[in-house]
């Protein structure tokens, strides 16, 4: 027997494509763990919680007094005809 001589059958193309199968494998690993931590990574069910309301807005307004009494009548009144 000749040990070593001729990889037994295996020539230079088999380890190149082992190789590029390897780097597959990893590739797929990598994207799997990304998108798993991407999807259990925050929750679906929870609401915006940076959705505010017009109308609170307007009140806020009203309260620092950028906007006086009758500017706010008029505008909420414009907001709950169009909203």
């Amino acid at each position: 027997m000749m040990y070593g001589w001729g990889n037994n059958g295996w020539g230079a193309g088999t380890w190149i494509v082992m190789a590029i199968a390897m780097v597959i494998f990893w590739a797929i690993v990598v994207f799997g763990v990304v998108a798993l931590v991407r999807y259990f990574g925050h929750s679906h069910d929870q609401p915006s919680l940076n959705k505010v309301e017009p109308e609170a807005i307007l009140r806020e307004r009203l309260a620092r007094g950028e906007i006086d009494e009758e500017e706010f009548r008029k505008k909420l009144t414009v907001l709950r005809e169009h909203g």
